[in-house]
């Protein structure tokens, strides 16, 4: 009789398209994600634990931090199945993603079925007959320092929010949250709508002149009058709004002074100073990592990280692309080879380097498991219109196609031209772009979804002039400008500076970002994140009281002893323990000795420096 084997996966879609690889030998069951978590609720906790004065935060803090691990009541029938189907096999395939997550999902599934047959644990990068074939070739055990990982994590995140929350319950309002990385997340947003605030706008004038040439017109912009240089936002500072630059240096142009030059330069006579010609190389950007995806995702698509992670997800179980949770720019030998027959195939040779491009050597700040890039799977990547895939799943493919080509392919070569034109006591610039070969912009261009016009509006052909030459005045138009207070982040800027930062991780974003407007600290207005008056009256609270816990510097470092904890160089019972017991910056202490210093009154409100008649509050209903 066949050996009956037993594969478990976490999701039914994964489960579904790994049948089709498979014999009738093979079971392939879905465990639905986490078998068992700490505790969600006190209602989960059992009677004999309550009492325990750890029991509500789910980790003995005082024995070796040892979790409180609980089969929730919606996953039980799932477990009892899984131990059902357990007793008809005599081998158990263990075959959850390979990250500190899905690792953590194998290790709970073996402490909670117990199997008494040969265990193994089989990894793939995507879900292909190739890939699964080798897998279960080359099968490994379960690795206990990312489980470790994954479980300091969590319980660091557990001691963070379970901690901090009540502090905020006690202080400004119940039902509030903080979160090691959430309340960081929040800060930024707050800090930039302070600058907001206190940014000092300036109105400035420019100054366009429409010129004919011998060989067409073109359209130049005063940079200098009289030796001055002609004042532009790039003059003023970007976060304050203030000035610079000196009155000796350059000049603010004002509309009358530009209506008085305007009526000079017609008397005037248009020269050519001088013609600069700069050639220069554009190169494509690497292949997609989880961050980079989401945001070209907002960007191209309009999407939330939520909403690409969920799209994501169901492309892989569909086995269209590689695991969509990594931050490795490595490209597998195989994967190169198919981007560069499929150049070829459709673009031409011309539009192949003669060597393949290696993103792999710099990884991103902290970047963990070695998986790939995300791209098409399998050792032919599929057309866009091959797949059969419709609206959302269909766009992000074909973003994830594009992305993944072009990074195979030749630079743009482009040539930027200068024109600098006299007239007078003023001087005027004109620029143009040209394309000399397109390169991977033939196949893909960040911020827009059309290649063919993107090409066409990247070219700004000016008429050919050489030094000397003359030109004809025939219009003028002036401009009045305000400068503008820094932009509020997007989804995918926020992202964009978190992964800088070196905060979080790419299987974290989606949830940041949703947990942040779920809990009532941001609002999105037209793309962007905007706090509350909560988020103002909490961070405030968390800056002035637990500095250490919202400070950008102190997470990242955070981060960096999570991986040396998942890398085995460092014991994560010591480390949780100078996180929550040391003095003075030790949660515990600090919560302890802040306490008595927080009066709830004053923490519940915030005057604005720009409105300091006002007090804004946050209580049981809300801000007011």
């Amino acid at each position: 009789m066949a050996v009956k084997k037993l594969v478990i996966v976490e999701s039914p879609t994964k489960a579904k398209t790994i049948r089709k690889f498979l014999d009738k030998s093979f079971l392939v069951e879905s465990c639905m994600g986490h078998i068992r978590d700490l505790p969600q609720s006190s209602k989960e906790i059992p009677e004999k634990l309550k009492k325990l004065k750890w029991a509500q935060l789910g980790v003995d803090v005082d024995h070796h931090f040892k979790p409180l691990y609980l089969v929730p009541k919606d996953k039980q029938k799932v477990v009892k199945s899984l131990k059902e189907k357990l007793a008809q096999v005599d081998e158990l395939y263990l075959a959850t993603d390979e990250d500190r997550e899905g690792e953590s999902i194998s290790w709970h599934l073996v402490e909670v079925l117990e199997p008494k047959i040969p265990t193994r644990r089989m990894v793939f990068n995507e879900i292909t007959k190739s890939a699964i074939e080798k897998s279960l070739k080359e099968t490994r055990s379960i690795d206990l320092n990312l489980v470790k990982a994954q479980e300091s994590r969590r319980i660091l995140d557990r001691l963070v929010g379970y901690s901090i929350s009540p502090l905020l319950w006690k202080k400004i309002a119940y039902g509030l949250s903080a979160g090691r990385v959430q309340s960081v997340a929040v800060r930024l947003l707050v800090e930039r709508e302070y600058e907001r605030m206190m940014f000092k706008p300036h109105q400035y004038s420019s100054l366009k002149v429409k010129l004919h040439a011998t060989e067409g017109d073109l359209e130049a912009k005063l940079t200098h009058w009289s030796e001055k240089k002609i004042v532009t936002s790039a003059d003023f500072d970007s976060k304050t709004g203030d000035p610079k630059f000196s009155a000796d240096q350059a000049r603010v142009l004002n509309p009358s002074e530009a209506q008085h030059l305007v009526a000079l330069l017609k008397s005037e006579i248009f020269h050519v100073l001088e013609v600069e010609e700069k050639p220069f190389h554009r190169k494509p950007m690497p292949p997609f990592i989880t961050s980079t995806l989401q945001q070209e995702a907002a960007r191209k698509l309009g999407w939330t990280a939520r909403e690409t992670m969920q799209v994501a997800q169901k492309l892989y179980e569909q086995g269209f692309i590689t695991y969509m949770r990594t931050d490795s720019t490595y490209l597998s030998d195989e994967a190169l080879e198919a981007s560069r027959i499929k150049i070829k195939e459709k673009y031409g040779e011309e539009f192949l380097p003669e060597e393949p491009r290696r993103y792999d050597q710099k990884k991103v700040k902290g970047a963990q498991e070695a998986h790939e890039a995300i791209r098409p799977a399998g050792q032919r990547f599929l057309d866009p219109d091959e797949t059969g895939l419709t609206d959302r799943e269909g766009k992000l493919y074909e973003l994830i196609w594009k992305r993944t080509l072009a990074s195979q392919m030749r630079d743009a070569i482009q040539s930027q031209t200068v024109i600098k034109i006299g007239a007078g006591d003023a001087h005027f610039s004109a620029t143009g772009m040209t394309i000399e070969f397109p390169g991977f912009l033939r196949v893909y261009v960040e911020g827009t979804d059309d290649p063919e016009s993107e090409l066409a509006e990247r070219e700004r052909r000016l008429p050919k002039v050489k030094k000397g030459d003359r030109l004809e005045f025939v219009d003028a138009i002036i401009e009045e400008h305000q400068t503008k207070p820094p932009m509020r982040y997007t989804e995918a800027g926020l992202v964009q500076t978190l992964e800088k930062e070196g905060i979080g991780r790419p299987s974290t974003y989606a949830s940041i970002m949703g947990t942040i407007v779920d809990r009532g600290y941001v609002r999105r207005v037209n793309n962007t994140l905007v706090p509350t008056i909560t988020a103002f009256v909490v961070t405030d609270l968390l800056k002035k009281h637990l500095a250490p816990y919202v400070d950008v510097k102190f997470t990242s470092q955070m981060e960096e002893s999570l991986d040396q904890i998942a890398d085995g160089e460092l014991d994560s019972e010591s480390y949780l323990a100078r996180i929550y017991f040391e003095k003075p910056y030790g949660l515990l202490p600090l919560i302890q000795e802040q306490e008595k210093k927080i009066i709830a009154e004053k923490a519940r409100g915030i005057v604005f420096p720009h409105l300091p008649q006002y007090e804004f509050k946050v209580g049981r209903y809300g801000a007011y």
